[in-house]
């Protein structure tokens, strides 16, 4: 069996049958992580990739995350993710601006994407940036990536995300919705932006040049209003499509049934008002609270307050409904697994396509039928999901339908599961 090391390509298996309809066809990373060069040429099946901890199976998910909107499944900066080199690497190349490159196959055709850190950028900028292009042209950001996949993702560090930081649920559900809305991310850069922009006329860090602070604070008030009501709304939206979704999969799915909510103000607004009268509302409230504000050097009011609420259908705490985050970590697990799932068939509905799903270490809590259940699910959807574990045992069910790759530091090896 061919290895498929640093700077050579992987010929896939000619005989086995493409049975999903969307995935990469090619993926290149260039001094990324413990990849100083690696290209892999694919076939739209789910690939599977097992190795030893630290081999950099997470690391090629996380290439590919950089095609979502955000900052990749590790929230990682820029600089971090450059070439450092390893065991068969040489010397350090930290000097190496990172890229990962890829193509594309959906329904509708193909599409060519390119995305790194823009290795002039500290010099031009004085900040580290990213550059991005799309069937060969630059774009603005990754935001652009959203109108052409969507890209959703489970890593252990979510292992415990239903019972963390609100922010985290938050930025999970902001990616569930991205995946059917592509203005999403847009919506919520501009967002935060604005809110930036008040916080600093809070507090006297803008020269106004003799405008009226007032008014000044008025607009910004009344944008960050109407980006609120759109994020919101565009939550609300998802959300119960994807309880609707939940539910019809009920007698088919081997995953514990969740039911989401979203706590939050604006979004609470929305069920009982028109979009403009809650606009309107939340522009009230941010101008009684700019003395707070100020005071506070936070933003009591908007859409970044808000959490995801997830419930586990059919148990229950005493008289209550069970929370996700009294449940085990076993059960948070799956209840994840439940969602991304449920939102990868809600998407295909909307979008033609699934999105590709990046599954790592997802089989670690499985047992032996949930295993087979979640390979199921991933072939029904026609789409390319990555899966990642240490025991090659644990794919082996899936056959011809998926590519293997035995991962050893930054190499990969094709084999047959």
């Amino acid at each position: 069996m061919p290895v498929i090391a640093a700077g050579t390509d992987a010929a896939t298996d000619s005989g086995a049958v493409t049975r999903a309809a969307t995935g990469f066809i090619h993926l290149s990373l260039t001094a990324f992580r413990n990849y100083r060069q690696l290209s892999l040429d694919l076939d739209p099946r789910p690939v599977v990739l097992w190795g030893d901890n630290g081999a950099g199976k997470t690391n090629l998910l996380e290439a590919i995350s950089f095609f979502a909107p955000g900052s990749g499944l590790r929230q990682a900066k820029l600089a971090e993710v450059d070439f450092r080199g390893g065991n068969h690497g040489g010397s350090n190349q930290s000097d190496m601006a990172w890229a990962v490159h890829a193509r594309i196959t959906l329904p509708r055709g193909e599409h060519l994407l390119g995305t790194g850190r823009d290795p002039l950028g500290p010099a031009q900028t004085g900040r580290d940036r990213r550059l991005h292009r799309l069937n060969g042209a630059p774009v603005r950001s990754q935001a652009s990536f959203a109108e052409v996949l969507s890209v959703l993702w489970l890593t252990p560090q979510m292992d415990r995300l239903l019972s963390d930081a609100t922010g985290s649920r938050r930025r999970f559900l902001d990616r569930l919705v991205a995946s059917i809305d592509a203005d999403q991310a847009s919506r919520i850069g501009s967002y935060e932006t604005t809110l930036r922009e008040r916080a600093k006329l809070l507090r006297g860090e803008v020269a106004t040049g003799g405008a009226d602070l007032a008014a000044w604070l008025d607009g910004l008030e009344a944008e960050i209003a109407g980006l609120a009501v759109a994020i919101a709304a565009a939550r609300n939206e998802t959300v119960l499509r994807l309880n609707d979704f939940m539910a019809a999969g009920a007698p088919h799915t081997a995953f514990p049934l969740a039911s989401l909510a979203i706590e939050g103000a604006v979004e609470s607004w929305l069920q009982d008002m028109p979009a403009l009268t809650a606009e309107d509302r939340l522009r009230d409230c941010l101008r009684a609270a700019r003395a707070e504000d100020t005071a506070s050097g936070t933003t009591r009011w908007g859409t970044h307050r808000s959490d995801l609420a997830v419930t586990y259908l059919g148990r229950r705490l005493g008289d209550l409904p069970l929370r996700a985050g009294d449940c085990s970590s076993g059960e948070q697990k799956a209840l994840l697994l439940s969602i991304i799932l449920a939102q990868a068939r809600l998407t295909r509905h909307l979008r033609g396509e699934a999105p590709i799903l990046l599954l790592d270490e997802a089989m670690a809590h499985l047992d032996a039928s949930r295993r087979a259940a979640l390979f199921e699910e991933v072939l029904a959807l026609g789409t390319q999901a990555w899966l990642t574990g240490t025991e090659r045992d644990w794919f082996k069910p899936l056959g011809d339908a998926a590519q293997g790759f035995a991962v050893s530091d930054g190499r990969l090896q094709l084999e047959r599961l």
